[in-house]
């Protein structure tokens, strides 16, 4: 509870959990870093651990280095940047968190397993994600360092984290990690996205403002072209002061999907 978590100061933890990570943890800090792209750099990390005011009464511990994969941007971490992060990390005396939510597109991009990802980087503890690649509810804990998951299992609970029956639940990620089907699930919606991209990407009035590496596409677009557009297909709106907007594929997205929401981008920007 005196601890710090460091995390990219953009990640889904330190945004888009309404506190819950403090909250759970008793008094735990979120430590927010810079990076290009949503990502710690090995030298941003190293800076932060030697040249910050940490330990004694008067200051959090730096305890868990936290690594979205694949991260709010869309971008990846390369299994070397991974593993260069988490040997400073455990130099220091921490534990590695990786938030997967999205890991299955960050493998299927980069062409390798999850183990070469996860275990293989140094990673200790594992949020493998299932909902965002066709589970239903379904999202799993991996403790790849064993002796962490000690009372887990109270906390699970005491957070509401156990759902009646959970073993149903739970049985999808059997299906999900037979037969590569994380893999198929994932290397569609990663295609999609660049399906998508690709067919927008000369259209005048709109700019691709990130690298198309996952399944997420961010273009810059006038706001009158987004407000038509909301009013038929959900998508978040990154930035309103700059127009930035994020479209997401998913699982199941289809061509038929992505070509026809491509000519209602068309025609909303033109008429914009």
């Amino acid at each position: 509870p005196w601890g710090a978590v460091l995390c990219h100061a953009d990640s889904h933890i330190a945004t888009d959990e309404c506190g819950a990570p403090e909250f759970f943890g008793g008094g735990l800090k979120l430590i927010g870093l810079k990076g290009e792209g949503a990502k710690v750099s090995a030298e941003t990390l190293r800076t932060a651990l030697e040249g910050g005011q940490w330990g004694g009464p008067h200051h959090v511990s730096p305890g868990v280095l936290s690594l979205s994969q694949a991260s709010e941007c869309g971008t990846i971490y390369r299994v070397v940047e991974t593993k260069a992060l988490a040997d400073i990390a455990h130099e220091h005396g921490m534990t590695v968190h990786m938030d997967g939510a999205r890991l299955a597109n960050a493998a299927a991009a980069l062409g390798t397993n999850l183990r070469a990802l996860t275990t293989d980087a140094g990673v200790d503890i594992l949020s493998f994600g299932g909902t965002k690649n066709g589970l239903l509810g379904a999202e799993a804990v991996v403790f790849i360092s064993p002796t962490l998951a000690e009372g887990f299992e109270y906390l699970r609970k005491q957070s509401l984290q156990l759902a009646s029956k959970m073993r149903y639940l739970a049985a999808q990620f059997e299906a999900l990690l037979s037969d590569e089907l994380w893999l198929r699930c994932a290397t569609r919606a990663n295609a999609m996205a660049a399906r998508l991209a690709g067919g927008l990407g000369e259209l005048p009035g709109l700019t691709i403002t990130r690298t198309v590496q996952t399944n997420a596409v961010f273009a810059r677009i006038p706001a009158a072209a987004t407000s038509a557009l909301l009013q038929r297909f959900p998508f978040y709106v990154w930035d309103e002061r700059s127009g930035e907007v994020r479209w997401m594929c998913s699982w199941d997205t289809t061509e038929e999907d992505v070509d026809a929401f491509a000519q209602a981008v068309r025609e909303a920007v033109a008429a914009a």
